[in-house]
């Protein structure tokens, strides 16, 4: 059973609180993933900011356009501090996401750390160190310029 971890970290020219009303809104999440990854969220009615125990559902086509379902709940919250977020319905085995902010003279850091599994045993491993995690850096590359872009 093999589990992976993805760590990325970037400085935003921006106080703790616009950075954190930022992130824990959870429609930002669509302005920051790349628009070939076809993510919609399906969750109707949700509120402006995350709580621990909200469920939030999305589609997503990460490959060959193919839609399926994502389902994660916010299971722990820290106020401008961090949240994690965790797959329940999805692709991966395990996913469970830490979003990070810390105050710096600057602005702030923000930092992700993934933990994740891909399913299929020995042929996930295969696909994570083929296709899986070059596809997640691909991710958090467009998201650190998507932020640079919206914070400057």
């Amino acid at each position: 059973m093999s589990y992976y971890q993805l760590y990325r970290t970037q400085e935003l020219p921006v106080s703790l609180e616009e950075a954190w009303a930022f992130i824990s809104s959870p429609v930002n999440l669509k302005r920051i993933t790349p628009d070939y990854m076809g993510f919609d969220i399906v969750s109707p009615d949700l509120p402006d900011r995350i709580y621990a125990g909200m469920i939030i559902a999305y589609q997503v086509s990460p490959v060959l356009g193919i839609k399926m379902d994502w389902v994660s709940e916010i299971t722990h919250v820290e106020e401008s501090s961090f949240f994690v977020d965790e797959q329940k319905i999805g692709p991966y085995k395990l996913w469970q996401h830490q979003h990070r902010l810390e105050s710096i003279p600057a602005g702030v850091v923000m930092s992700d750390i993934v933990t994740y599994q891909p399913p299929l045993g020995v042929l996930g491993t295969v696909a994570n160190h083929l296709v899986i995690r070059k596809k997640l850096d691909e991710i958090f590359a467009f998201r650190k310029g998507s932020l640079l872009e919206i914070f400057g």
